[in-house]
C-alpha cells in the first residue's frame, strides 16, 4: 500500500539530519578534549638551566623526569608528608630545556633525588581512537537521540524529527476500516447521499458522460455519536479506495506555517493515491469563520486559507473526495461552505423509532438474547438517544447478565440499562428516614397520577423511590406510546403541570415544599420560556421569535433576541403559565386524594411498581368512588 512520501523529499531529510549530528558530535568531542587536557596537565614553570643545577646544589629537588625535549623538575615539599597530606598541598613543578652535560646523572645522584625517563607505551593508533573516535561515537549517538526527540516534540510528522509540515493522516486500506453500510444503521438519507460518491468512484464513466462531475467534498453535520466518522469509514469500505483519517486539529501547531505545510502535504499525497476519500474530523478546528473582531489566529487562518486553495486547485475528476465533520456548523466560514469546496451538507441526526430499532438490531448482534427481548419496546423507551446511546445501553445489558449469572440477555437487562443511562446505578447504600421515604413517595405519585388524568401525556412505566447515583431520590418513568415530532400547546401545558404536580403532592399532603422539585422547576420554567420565547404560543408576545437556539447540535442554548424590558415581560408571561399550571396540578391532586394516599402506601411497601400495578391500583380506586357516588 503507497503511503504517499516523496522518496526524494524523505532522502534530503535524513541527509540534513546526518550532517547536523556529525557537527554536533565534532563540536562536543572538541570541547570535551579540550577541557580534558586542561584538567589532566598540571602546570610547570619555566626555569633556566644554571636555576635548575642550583636546585640539586641546595638539594630541593626530589625528582627529574627526563623527556625528549625537556627535564621536568619536581621540587621537595616544604613540609613533611602528614602536613601536605592534611592541608592538600602539593609540590611544585618545573622544567627546562636538554643541554648536553655528561655530569647531569652524577649531579642529580649527588643531590639525592630520583632521576627517570619518561616511555611512551601508548600506540598512537590507539592514543587517537581513545581520544577521537570513541567519544564522537557516543556524543554522535546521544546528540542524535535527544535532537530526534526534541524535534518530534516540536512538530515532527511522519516523515521524522525534520519534517515540521509532514501530514499525520492514517491511512487505511478497505479490509483495514472493515465497515461498509451494512454496519451504518438508522441513517438512510445520509447513507443514500454519500451512496451516489461511491458510485462515481466505482464507475465515473457513467457520470461523465452525462456531463456530471463528482463533487469535491460532502459536510457531515450532526450531534455527537451519531455516527459521522463511522459513515466516513464506511464510504471508504464500500468504495475499497485508500482512506485518509485525521482531526482538524493535527493542523494546528504552534508554529505558523507548519499546518499549512501539512495540508499541501497531505493533498500531495492523495493526489498521488487517487482515487482516495479524505476524512476531516472535527473541521471547525480550523474551520472557523474568519470575521472575528476580536482577533484570529494567524496559524489557524494560514491552514484554512490554504485549504480552500487546495480544495480549489485540485482535480475532482481524478477521485479525490473531502469529507468533513462537525457537530458546529455556525461558526465555519462561509468560503468553506460555497459550492465548489463542500457540494453537499449531509445531515446526520439523531435517529427516529425505526432508525433507533435498526441500530439497536445491528449491535446486538453478536449479543446472546433471550425470547422475551422486544426491540420496539426498548426504542420507543429511548427517544432522543444517539447510536453511541444506544450502543452503550445494549452494552450495559450484556454486563448486567454477566454480573447476574446469566448467559443471555433479558428484557429486564436492557430495560434497567436504559435507567443507568438516564438517571444512573442505584445508590443501595443510600438510607432515608421513614419521613424522607414518605415525601419521595407522595412526590412520584403525584406525577404519576397528573399523567394519568391528563389526555395528553404519555403513560406511566414504572415508579420507584430507589435513590439512583445521578441525584434522584426516586423518579417516574413515562414511555410514549408512538413517536411524535410535534407538540401542540396543549400537550406542553399538561406536560407542565406533570412535572409540577410532585411539589403539588407535598404542598396538598405536608403543606410544606422540599428541595426535591428542583429538577422539575427547571424543566418546567424551559418548556414555558419557549412557549413563550421560541414557539409563539403566547398571547402577548403573538408570533414574534424572541430567542434563537445556539449550537443547535450540542447544548442547545438559547440566545436572546430582544431588549431588557421585554426579556423583563417574557418573565411575567412564564410565570403566569406556571402558576396556572401549578394550581391546576394541586386541583387534580385534591380531588384524587384517596387514589394518591392508596398508591403511595403501596409504593412506600414495594418501593418499585409497574405501569400497569398503577393503573390497577387508580382503577380500583376510581370504581370505588363511583360506587360511593
Amino acid at each position: 500500500m503507497p503511503t504517499g512520501k516523496n522518496p526524494q523529499n524523505s532522502g534530503q531529510n535524513d541527509m540534513r539530519m546526518l550532517i547536523s549530528f556529525i557537527i554536533m558530535a565534532v563540536i562536543f568531542t572538541s570541547v570535551l578534549n579540550i577541557f580534558m587536557s586542561a584538567m589532566t596537565t598540571r602546570k610547570a614553570t619555566e626555569i633556566t638551566y644554571t636555576e635548575f643545577l642550583q636546585m640539586l646544589t641546595q638539594k630541593q629537588v626530589q625528582t627529574v623526569e627526563i623527556q625528549a625535549d625537556r627535564l621536568v623538575i619536581t621540587e621537595k615539599p616544604q613540609q613533611n608528608e602528614e602536613e601536605n597530606a592534611f592541608y592538600g598541598l602539593r609540590a611544585r613543578q618545573y622544567y627546562t630545556g636538554i643541554v648536553d652535560d655528561p655530569q647531569l646523572t652524577d649531579r642529580i645522584i649527588a643531590s639525592g633525588a630520583t632521576q627517570y625517563r619518561a616511555v611512551e607505551n601508548n600506540s598512537p593508533i590507539l592514543s587517537f581512537l581513545a581520544t577521537w573516535v570513541l567519544p564522537f561515537l557516543l556524543i554522535y549517538g546521544i546528540s542524535g537521540l535527544i535532537l530526534r526527540s526534541v524535534m518530534k516534540k516540536m512538530g515532527g510528522g511522519v516523515g521524522g524529527p525534520m519534517s515540521f509540515g509532514k501530514n499525520t493522516a492514517k491511512i487505511y486500506a478497505q479490509k483495514e476500516t472493515g465497515v461498509t453500510f451494512a454496519d451504518v444503521a438508522g441513517q438512510e438519507e445520509a447513507k443514500e447521499s454519500l451512496q451516489e460518491i461511491v458510485d462515481f468512484l466505482h464507475k465515473p464513466e457513467r457520470y461523465t458522460a452525462i456531463g456530471a462531475k463528482l463533487p469535491k467534498g460532502a459536510l457531515l453535520v450532526g450531534p455527537p455519536g451519531t455516527g459521522k466518522t463511522l459513515l466516513a469509514k464506511a464510504v471508504a469500505g464500500e468504495a475499497n479506495v485508500p482512506f485518509y483519517s485525521l482531526s482538524g486539529s493535527d493542523f494546528v501547531e504552534m508554529f505558523v506555517g507548519v499546518g499549512a505545510s501539512r495540508v499541501r502535504d497531505l493533498f500531495k499525497q492523495a493526489l498521488e493515491n487517487a482515487p482516495c476519500i479524505v476524512f476531516i474530523d472535527e473541521i471547525d478546528a480550523i474551520g472557523k469563520s474568519r470575521d472575528n473582531q476580536m482577533g484570529g489566529n494567524d496559524e489557524r487562518e494560514q491552514t484554512l486559507n490554504q485549504l480552500l486553495s487546495e480544495m480549489d486547485g485540485f482535480d475532482a475528476s481524478k477521485g479525490v473526495v473531502i469529507l468533513g465533520a462537525t457537530n458546529r456548523p455556525e461558526v465555519l466560514d462561509k468560503a468553506l461552505l460555497r459550492p465548489g469546496r463542500f457540494d453537499r451538507r449531509v445531515i446526520v441526526d439523531k435517529p427516529d423509532l425505526k432508525g433507533r430499532e435498526d441500530i439497536l438490531k445491528v449491535h446486538i448482534k453478536d449479543v446472546k438474547l433471550t425470547d422475551d427481548v422486544d426491540l420496539h419496546q426498548i426504542a420507543l423507551a429511548t427517544s432522543g438517544a444517539a447510536g453511541a446511546d444506544l450502543a452503550n445501553i445494549v452494552n450495559e445489558a450484556a454486563l448486567r447478565a454477566v454480573r447476574f449469572g446469566r448467559e443471555k440477555v433479558e428484557q429486564a437487562d436492557l430495560m434497567e440499562a436504559v435507567e443507568i443511562i438516564i438517571a444512573g446505578q442505584e445508590k443501595k447504600d443510600r438510607i432515608m428516614t421513614e419521613s424522607e421515604r414518605k415525601i419521595v413517595a407522595y412526590h412520584e405519585v403525584g406525577h404519576a397520577l397528573a399523567t394519568a388524568l391528563q389526555k395528553n401525556t404519555q403513560p406511566v412505566q414504572k415508579i420507584t423511590i430507589v435513590p439512583r447515583t445521578m441525584g434522584a431520590l426516586g423518579y417516574t418513568m413515562q414511555m410514549p406510546e408512538e413517536e411524535k415530532y410535534l407538540m401542540n400547546k396543549e400537550e406542553i401545558l399538561d406536560q407542565i403541570t406533570t412535572y409540577l404536580a410532585g411539589r403539588g403532592a407535598e404542598e396538598v399532603i405536608f403543606h410544606t415544599v422540599t428541595t426535591g422539585a428542583s429538577n422539575d422547576i427547571e424543566k418546567a420554567t424551559e418548556l414555558a420560556r419557549n412557549m413563550v420565547a421560541q414557539y409563539g404560543m403566547s398571547e402577548r408576545f403573538d408570533m414574534v421569535g424572541l430567542e434563537s437556539i445556539q449550537n443547535k447540535y450540542l447544548d442547545g442554548r438559547n440566545v436572546r433576541n430582544c431588549a431588557e424590558t421585554t426579556s423583563a415581560a417574557i418573565d411575567e408571561e412564564v410565570l403566569k403559565i406556571i402558576k396556572q399550571c401549578h394550581q391546576k396540578a394541586i386541583k387534580l391532586l385534591e380531588a384524587n386524594q384517596p387514589a394518591l394516599h392508596k398508591i403511595a402506601a403501596f409504593l412506600l411497601e414495594k418501593e418499585t411498581i409497574t405501569g400497569e400495578e398503577f393503573m390497577k391500583l387508580l382503577q380500583e380506586e376510581e370504581a370505588v368512588a363511583l360506587q360511593k357516588a
